[in-house]
């Protein structure tokens, strides 16, 4: 084990997607030395590993934070699960592994969000998720897509056919069928990505951590409680943390790096004294600068709409107890089958009403009726859509409880509190039910399962929307980028007033993106990384699809 040092150049807090990214870039140079803190394990697993056993890590402790939000007007009272990856990858260990960009008007938006002294364009962002990305595939367009970099992606196989009547059906319904929607056209249906290689896995640990483990200035602790940092003279001077019961102090050459995700980024930041100003009094926590860490939370919301299906097309026959015992034997074996997929291998992006200017409704086709975290599986088999807005209005925020660190935070997501994501919610669900109405999957399909043909009024389906639907589990936005006195960091990721002092992960995305989150927040690490080591990418300006007639057509 590497001697542990009084002083780092840089520390990261948090081995997650971007904690790992910002390990590996900070550690290329020989000359700094890096220490990277993790409160979870070393998330070496078959469970983390095979694909198709998603569920089965994010049930568990010791690799799921298991956060519960408070409970939530919006959703009639009910609290809903929050899971954050434990251990290194973070939450890149335990999610579904789906790999989606978002939409280039998405980071557009961000730009202008994020202030005049930083660039976050399309163009701008486009070479650093270029750089990350190690595709698979056979013909992906190398204007967008990146070939060499660590973290693997790849399509599925299709083998299971309604993937296929999937995508005809969306087709049917009047949406484009786009070839890549991490491409030119992200609006339209297709298949959806993995970062799958060989069909293991592959976590921000495995495409980042493991090529890095071996430099000799890079040091990386599990089971470490980052408690606070001291500011002096404006600037992050230690990190106080604790691995057992010994407290340490290590002191920061240059700067300190909070990864440590949408929940717990800015909880760090408020028990060290940069909060807002009325939390940190109410705690008794001398109050060093007042910023909005906490605030802005936002998540993705989703529905499953069931149909009841061919037995044979099904997954459901395979979800006993024998079922999955031979698709585990069989992965354990060759790496291949249903057991090195992620199953979400189709989907799609579209916009809920014209006038909506790009797409802000996402889904992910699977074929099995059940519950994301595996914890209910229909009796009836069928295939499922997984839908819902994916540009909110509504906001939360998370407040650390009191000065203990280790201690789950208050979470308040606030849920549909917005009329405009209610509407957006409402029109999803006629626009999910209209494709699973058409012909290629009408052929192999029977009744609805969910929410059922009797739920069919504006005020049914908002009701049923509220007694139902899930987190998709893509927290960010609790660290915002922007301009100071709106905002706690820079475009640059640098807490405003604050020296050698940065937040880099999903926390500081101004708005949420159109898709899932994972690649986003390593493209987002990456071009931090690069701007801290002086070894920033050119921008790259290549046309997008937008409809033409959007203010005017929904398709």
């Amino acid at each position: 084990m590497k001697r542990l040092k009084d002083v780092y150049d840089f520390v990261v807090v948090g081995a997650g997607s971007a904690g790992c990214v910002m390990a590996n870039r900070l550690s290329e140079d020989p000359s700094v030395d890096v220490l990277l803190l993790e409160a979870g394990g070393g998330n070496r697993s078959v469970f983390i590993d095979m694909p198709a056993a998603l569920s089965i890590p994010m049930n568990r402790r010791r690799y799921n934070w298991g956060y519960l939000a408070e409970p939530d007007p919006g959703l009639d009272g009910r609290r809903l699960d929050c899971p954050r990856g434990r251990g290194l990858g973070g939450s890149s260990a335990i999610n579904g592994m789906v790999y989606v960009r978002g939409h280039p008007l998405d980071f557009e938006r961000w730009s202008a969000l994020a202030g005049a002294a930083s660039d976050w364009s399309y163009a701008a962002v486009l070479p650093y998720f270029k750089k990350a990305e190690g595709c698979a595939d056979d013909t992906p367009d190398e204007r967008y897509r990146g070939r060499s970099g660590p973290l693997a992606t790849r399509n599925g196989r299709f083998e299971n056919p309604l993937y296929r009547r999937f995508i005809e059906a969306g087709a049917d319904a009047g949406y484009a069928i786009s070839d890549d929607l991490n491409g030119f056209r992200q609006e339209g249906v297709g298949a959806l990505p993995m970062t799958v290689a060989g069909g293991v896995r592959c976590s921000a640990a495995r495409a980042y951590l493991r090529p890095a483990g071996a430099r000799p200035n890079l040091q990386v602790l599990t089971g470490v409680t980052a408690e606070r940092f001291e500011v002096h003279d404006r600037r992050a001077s230690s990190l106080t943390w604790r691995r057992g019961r010994r407290q340490t102090t290590t002191a920061i050459r240059r700067e300190l790096v909070l990864s440590a995700g949408a929940i717990e980024s800015p909880c760090l930041l408020q028990r060290s004294g940069l909060g807002p100003a009325g939390l940190l009094d109410r705690l008794g926590i001398p109050v060093i600068a007042d910023l909005p860490a906490g605030e802005n939370l936002m998540d993705h919301l989703e529905v499953y709409v069931q149909q009841a299906c061919d037995p044979g097309l099904s997954l459901n026959g395979s979800l006993d107890l024998p079922g999955r015992a031979a698709i585990g034997a069989r992965w354990l074996m060759s790496r291949n089958g249903p057991g090195a997929t992620n199953h979400f291998e189709a989907g799609g992006f579209v916009r809920s009403a014209a006038g909506v200017p790009w797409p802000d409704v996402q889904f992910h086709f699977l074929p099995a009726a059940m519950h994301y975290d595996g914890s209910r599986v229909s009796a009836v088999p069928g295939f499922q859509l997984h839908v819902g807005p994916m540009l909110p209005e509504s906001r939360g925020t998370v407040a650390i409880r009191d000065r203990r660190a280790g201690r789950h935070p208050r979470v308040v997501f606030n849920y549909l509190s917005e009329e405009a994501d209610v509407i957006a919610f409402r029109r999803a669900v006629a626009l999910t039910r209209e494709i699973l109405a058409q012909s290629p999957l009408t052929a192999v399909s029977a009744e609805e399962l969910m929410p059922g043909p009797g739920v069919s009024s504006d005020a049914g389906v908002d009701a049923w929307i509220r007694q139902n639907a899930q987190s998709a589990y893509h927290p960010c936005g609790t660290c915002r980028m922007g301009e100071p006195g709106q905002s706690v960091v820079d475009g640059e990721g640098r807490v405003h007033g604050i020296g050698a002092l940065r937040v880099v992960d999903a926390s500081i995305f101004p708005w949420i993106t159109n898709g899932n989150l994972n690649a986003p927040t390593i493209m987002a690490a990456e071009k931090i990384a690069a701007s801290m080591t002086g070894r920033a990418l050119k921008p790259e300006a290549q046309p997008y699809y937008q409809a033409s007639d959007w203010r005017t057509r929904q398709r």
